[in-house]
């Protein structure tokens, strides 16, 4: 099994939160887990071993979310149909 698609995800995280840092660790039953390493070297587990599409869920909702971006075509889009009645 590959793990771009896991390590991609903790790439993310890791521009996302600039204070803390994350590693990605797998298990030999191809399983992976996320740990926050400390300053003293010491990784603390944050989530039990998951499956790979687990995991990028996980690591997808840790951490401060990227805003998403809006434009003004996307704000009177959303205008349009909050105004429409069914």
């Amino acid at each position: 099994m590959r793990s771009t698609k896991a390590s991609a995800a903790v790439e993310r995280l890791k521009t996302r939160s600039t204070d803390q840092d994350y590693s990605m660790v797998r298990t030999a039953d191809g399983l992976f887990y996320l740990v926050s390493l400390t300053d003293a070297g010491v990784s603390e587990p944050l989530c039990e071993p998951l499956e790979m599409d687990a995991f990028v869920a996980f690591v997808n909702g840790v951490g401060p979310q990227k805003a998403r971006r809006v434009s003004k075509l996307d704000v009177a889009f959303e205008r349009q149909l909050s105004g429409k009645k069914n």
